[in-house]
């Protein structure tokens, strides 16, 4: 086992994420990972296994965007709007995106997608709500694992650009 593998086996983040961590410099945060022996996988899961509000739980949603994929950063408690996203990128289609491309763009399995450290670069927009908390808690590359970061910092490593995607309830 290399080095890297130790260290990120003994976080609970998924390889290529600790890796990611690593050169952004945030090593460092690989000591806060949290590991659970059940699932995390929804959002709900994640919040009840912390003991954090579920609009403390950042999910990372992949949608296909006129056929490209995007990743969405949007708070635990609010579904994403997909006609708020069409029109906040100018798309004239949005669509989630299939599982196989789910895991072709990220490297990761649903349910473990981290905000940032994918096999390959997308386009992130990241909804507003996420910054209503001073930290927020996200996947750490596997359903298992979450790390927590300020929002800012998170949509910031993400790349991401901010926007009002979520569905607004009557």
């Amino acid at each position: 086992m290399t080095t890297t593998a130790a260290a990120a086996e003994g976080s609970g983040a998924h390889p290529r994420f600790a890796e990611a961590l690593r050169e952004l410099g945030l090593g460092d945060l690989l000591q806060q990972v949290r590991r659970f022996p059940e699932a995390t996988r929804t959002a709900a899961e994640a919040a009840a296994a912390i003991g954090c509000e579920l609009s403390q739980i950042c999910k990372s949603l992949i949608f296909a965007v006129d056929d490209v994929p995007v990743l969405v950063l949007m708070d635990g408690s609010s579904r994403v709007d997909l006609e708020l996203v069409r029109k906040e990128l100018g798309a004239d289609k949005v669509t989630r995106a299939k599982v196989d491309v789910v895991r072709e763009t990220t490297g990761y399995a649903i349910g473990g997608v981290p905000p940032f450290g994918h096999r390959t670069r997308t386009r992130v927009l990241a909804d507003r709500s996420l910054l209503d908390h001073d930290v927020v808690w996200a996947a750490a590359g596997t359903p298992y694992s979450v790390f927590p970061m300020t929002p800012e910092d998170l949509v910031a490593h993400a790349g991401g650009t901010l926007g009002d995607v979520r569905e607004r309830t009557a």
